[in-house]
C-alpha cells in the first residue's frame, strides 16, 4: 500500500477529494496506456479529477451492493460488470435462496440500466493490457470495490491500482490480494463512515454522472485530434486504446427504478 500523504480533511466535496487523490497518484502521470475507471455514481466525480490530472481517458465500471433484506445498509455482497459476484460472510445469519435470487435479479437489472444510461453510444474501453486505476469516493467494508477489482482483473490489465480518497484501514488492507497497488491518502481512525469525512457529500445523480463523462470524453477526443490531426476519432472512449478486442456490449433491458442508496 502506498504510504500516506498529508491531506486536509475532511474534504470539502468530491472535487476536492478527487484532486487530493490525483496528487497521491502522481507517480502514474507519465504511464503509457493509462485508464481511469470510476465506480458510479459518486466515484465518477473523483475519477474525473484523477483523469484530468493524469491526462488519462475516463470510463465507468458499474458495481451494485447486495443489501441484506431489512438491513440494506449492511452489504451481504456485491456484483460488478463482467458477471462477478462477491459474497460476505454472515455470522449467525442466513438468507433464504429465493430472497437472495430476488435481490440479485433486481441489482443485476439496475447494473445493466446504469451501464446503458451512462455510456450511451460510447464504446467501453477494454482494460486488457492497460494500467488501470479503479476509483471510488470512499471505502468502508471494501465489498463493492472488491467485486469491481475482481471484474477488472478478469479482463487482464497490465497493472491494477485501486484508489480512494478516504477509507478504513481494514477495508484497504483487504484489497491487497486483488490489486497490484492500493492508494488511499487518508485512513482515519476510528473510521465510522465515508460521509463523515466530507463537508458536503450530496447524492450524485444520473445527470451529473452523464455530464462529467460527456465532458471527459469530449476533452479526450479534442486532445487526440490535436496530437494526431489526421486520425479520425470515432469516440473518445475508443481513442488511444491498445489494439485489442473491445468489451462486449451490454444487452438492453427494461428500465427499473434507481436505488438511491450509496455504494461502498
Amino acid at each position: 500500500m502506498r504510504p500516506l500523504r498529508t491531506v486536509k480533511a475532511p474534504y470539502r466535496d468530491r472535487r476536492d477529494a478527487g484532486q487530493a487523490l490525483a496528487e497521491a497518484l502522481s507517480h502514474h502521470r507519465h504511464q503509457n496506456h493509462l485508464l481511469v475507471l470510476a465506480l458510479p455514481r459518486g466515484g465518477v466525480a473523483i475519477g474525473f479529477e484523477v483523469a484530468q490530472a493524469l491526462h488519462a481517458p475516463l470510463d465507468i465500471w458499474v458495481v451494485r451492493k447486495l443489501g441484506l433484506p431489512g438491513h440494506e445498509e449492511y452489504a451481504m455482497g456485491a456484483i460488478a460488470s463482467g458477471g462477478v459476484r462477491v459474497m460476505n460472510p454472515l455470522p449467525g445469519m442466513s438468507v433464504a435462496p429465493e430472497i437472495l435470487a430476488k435481490t440479485l435479479a433486481r441489482e443485476e437489472a439496475e447494473l445493466t440500466r446504469r451501464e446503458l444510461r451512462y455510456r450511451g453510444a460510447h464504446p467501453a474501453i477494454n482494460p486488457r493490457g492497460r494500467h488501470v486505476i479503479l476509483v471510488d469516493d470512499g471505502l468502508a467494508t471494501g465489498a463493492t470495490m472488491r467485486a469491481a477489482a475482481l471484474a477488472v482483473a478478469q479482463q487482464h490489465p497490465a497493472h491494477l491500482t485501486v484508489a480512494v480518497p478516504v477509507g478504513s484501514r481494514e477495508g484497504c488492507a483487504e484489497l491487497a490480494d486483488v490489486a497490484d497497488e492500493v492508494v488511499c491518502p487518508f485512513m482515519p481512525e476510528p473510521f465510522h463512515a465515508v460521509g463523515r469525512w466530507y463537508e458536503h457529500m450530496t447524492q450524485a445523480s444520473d445527470e451529473e454522472v452523464c455530464q462529467l463523462l460527456e465532458q471527459a470524453w469530449k476533452q479526450r477526443a479534442h486532445e487526440i485530434r490535436q496530437a494526431h490531426p489526421l486520425t479520425p476519432v470515432a469516440g473518445a472512449a475508443a481513442a488511444s486504446a491498445p489494439s485489442v478486442p473491445s468489451v462486449p456490449s451490454v444487452p438492453s433491458v427494461p428500465s427499473v427504478p434507481s436505488n438511491p442508496s450509496p455504494m461502498r
